[in-house]
């Protein structure tokens, strides 16, 4: 299978006054299409700015990135956007739902950038089903304060599939669950790779989000240490 992410010798470095500060140090790895992925690491490891990097939000000082076979690090910001838009969903720890927007308006929002020829109505029908989908069917009319943590992020995740985009980004998607939340949540991702075939890359530092991934890439100090740990059937 061809890699959705493969990114080679990947730097990033920002400017501290006059003092050069590298955040990303030659970092180079391939996620492949229909894999579940952790990219695992502390806070000031590097990842956060990888995930901006892979999530087409920032460039690399230098490197390469293809995102589905395009060369991210060529375009410029109007065309990273396109391909945000159409390749990328995203989950976030803070779910980043629009608060005085219903869920099922929430999760249409994005088929006004991707599906402009749609109609309201069928915009609205699509993330419907999503919802239904996603158990939310009584909940869909309801704002994000009227929802709990698990609901707002399974709204949150609806909104990143509704374009059924190749990628999905989910950055420390558990941070703000409780523990049975979260499994919830951690097994939906494991259901949408298996059933939908969805290429997932979890960013998390927590072991137990990792370990509901197939494989875990480590990283810290803005380095990738250790190559690739690949998860055995009875670890």
């Amino acid at each position: 299978m061809k890699p959705v992410i493969s990114i080679k010798n990947l730097c990033k470095e920002y400017m501290l006054g006059d003092t050069p500060v590298k955040v990303l140090k030659g970092v180079s790895m391939e996620v492949r299409n229909g894999e579940l992925v952790s990219l695992m690491g502390q806070s000031g490891s590097g990842k956060s700015t990888l995930m901006n990097i892979l999530g087409c939000l920032d460039k690399p000082t230098s490197g390469e990135y293809l995102l589905d076979g395009e060369d991210v690090t060529s375009m410029n910001g109007d065309q990273m956007a396109i391909v945000r838009n159409h390749k990328l969903g995203f989950v976030f720890q803070n779910f980043n739902l629009l608060p005085r927007t219903s869920a099922i308006e929430n999760v249409a929002m994005p088929l006004i950038y991707t599906a402009a020829h749609l109609s309201k109505h069928e915009a609205r029908k699509r993330a419907k089903a999503m919802l239904i989908k996603f158990g939310l069917e009584s909940r869909m009319h309801h704002v994000p304060s009227q929802l709990s943590g698990g609901q707002q992020q399974r709204v949150a995740i609806a909104r990143a599939l509704i374009n059924d985009p190749p990628l999905l980004l989910a950055d420390e998607p558990t941070g703000n669950l409780d523990t049975a939340t979260s499994r919830e949540v951690l097994e939906m991702f494991q259901e949408i790779n298996e059933t939908h075939g969805t290429t997932i890359l979890l960013v998390t530092h927590d072991n137990k989000v990792a370990e509901s991934s197939r494989r875990v890439i480590h990283i810290s100090d803005g380095c990738m240490h250790d190559g690739i740990y690949r998860k055995t059937e009875d670890a």
